[in-house]
């Protein structure tokens, strides 16, 4: 059911992301065309054009990656708790399901954002001098790869994209969470869930800052601190990198952790579709 759910969920999403990346793309070929020719003519107009498609190529990357949240975000408003809600709560499928196929569905939604994003950059800046120049550094870059190429490289190069690659999907799935917590709290209200949504989001933020703060405080000369101070005199700048990522991994993990449960107990016990 899990694979079902998420087939539904990018059919419904991509409704909207897809014809984005698309705009995203053709004002990147637009804005293309002002750098290369338009900003440097005598018109006045043709002037004016390049800075309008340059400053429309800057607002379609801001719209898609603010766009990409927002409809992540409203998929599980409109899905869990509106009217489909009903619906939704009446399938065969558990609240855990639900809320992964929505977090499996954003986060490749996110990735595929940075992508699209990062493709718009390179057509905006296309050119064929630098295509020749940048194919050229990679080359290099590659080749010195291969030169210093060992296991031992291959072997921790290899864990840390795997690492980077893990607190991406973890860091994309607690920022989602943080979201579905404050609607779920908000819509178990009789009342303006909306704004009791909004208002638990901020306080539950003020409360997960200030627990940080006083973790950090207290992790501060403390036993911990000092068992970190002697490892790392003790371990390679390679370890170090690696047991940096699992901390901040962790941490993720845990900060979502606590959004998860806050998530999964006020739809299970609290949920008001009222």
């Amino acid at each position: 059911m899990l694979r079902k759910l998420m087939k539904h969920e990018f059919r419904a999403t991509g409704r909207i992301m897809l014809p984005l990346f698309l705009i995203l793309l053709v004002t990147a070929v637009g804005a293309n065309f002002s750098v290369r020719g338009m900003l440097d003519t005598g018109s006045r107009f043709l002037n004016v054009l390049g800075a309008l498609l340059v400053m429309a190529f800057v607002i379609a990357i801001m719209g898609v990656c603010v766009m990409s949240m927002v409809v992540m975000v409203q998929r599980f408003y409109k899905n869990l708790l509106q009217d489909e809600g009903y619906v939704m709560m009446t399938l065969p499928v558990s609240v855990h399901q639900h809320i992964w196929s929505k977090l499996i569905v954003s986060a490749v939604w996110f990735a595929l954002t940075l992508v699209v994003v990062c493709l718009a950059c390179l057509i905006m800046a296309f050119d064929v001098e630098l295509v020749q120049q940048i194919a050229a550094g990679f080359r290099e870059l590659f080749q010195e790869i291969y030169r210093n190429l060992s296991t031992y490289y291959a072997i921790n190069g290899t864990a840390i994209v795997a690492e980077f690659l893990v607190l991406c999907f973890v860091g994309c799935c607690a920022m989602c969470l943080q979201f579905y917590a404050a609607l779920a709290i908000g819509h178990s209200f009789p009342n303006h869930k909306m704004a009791w949504s909004v208002l638990w989001f901020f306080l539950i933020q003020f409360i997960m800052q200030f627990l940080g703060g006083m973790g950090i405080m207290l992790l501060d000369e403390s036993w911990f601190h000092h068992l970190l101070l002697g490892w790392t005199d003790n371990i390679s700048a390679m370890a170090s990198v690696h047991l940096g990522m699992v901390t901040v991994i962790l941490g993720e993990v845990v900060y979502g952790a606590v959004f998860y449960i806050l998530t999964t107990y006020f739809l299970k016990k609290r949920l008001n579709l009222e």
